[in-house]
């Protein structure tokens, strides 16, 4: 799941909140109209991975939770949860939940809503697909993962941290997978600009949020 907002229109503008505030950055000139290509909607993928000090119940409640997305997901301006899922009689960490929410996106001139099914395993991935119906989107998938990390292995991030000598608990692996194919060519072209960046924005919104809410990590 990703979501977009700028409203510039000569020049794309990123917008992240973070912990409350908003941070804009313009980055990138968009191409000419005459370089957009009306057959470029191929499925584009992206691949990152992080080590985070934190275990994989916190990193995957941040993650799950998507209603707070429109708080502190780059380019979200509206998150709900459309279709709640169905409440388990006994408590299963393998069974998974399913679940429809409905984002909100919006990124140079262009604001969609779209909804995904949300497939949550807890403490281990939450994965989303969107709508067939969705009228963005040819294709949307994006799977979090969550996995121990040895607790010898240098952190990726909050580099000022030292490392936690304690057994209570591990840092976790975090893996954000994303693959994305607009329905509209005109969309694909002026994305292809940035969205190699999505992914990393992505991870970086998460860590933040993590870092508000939990604190810094001790694992």
């Amino acid at each position: 799941m990703f979501c977009g907002r700028a409203r510039l229109p000569l020049r794309l503008l990123f917008s992240c909140r973070t912990r409350g505030h908003a941070y804009n950055r313009s980055l990138f000139t968009l191409p000419k109209l005459s370089d957009l290509s009306p057959w470029n909607t191929e499925t584009q993928t992206y691949h990152e991975r992080k080590i985070l000090p934190y275990g994989q119940k916190e990193l995957y409640d941040i993650v799950a939770d998507v209603a707070s997305y429109h708080h502190f997901i780059p380019f979200c301006t509206g998150s709900r949860i459309v279709t709640p899922s169905l409440p388990q009689a006994h408590k299963d960490l393998l069974t998974p939940s399913v679940m429809e929410a409905e984002l909100t996106v919006g990124f140079l001139a262009f604001t969609e809503r779209y909804v995904s099914q949300v497939t949550c395993t807890p403490y281990r991935s939450v994965k989303a697909e969107a709508s067939s119906s969705t009228p963005l989107f040819e294709t949307l998938s994006t799977v979090w993962q969550f996995q121990p990390a040895s607790a010898q292995s240098p952190h990726a991030s909050f580099q000022s941290l030292q490392p936690h000598t304690g057994s209570e608990q591990q840092p976790t692996l975090v893996t954000l997978d994303l693959a994305y194919a607009f329905a509209n060519p005109l969309h694909a072209s002026i994305s292809s600009a940035f969205f190699g960046q999505v992914s990393k924005l992505m991870v970086k919104a998460f860590e933040e949020r993590c870092l508000e809410v939990y604190g810094h990590g001790s694992a």
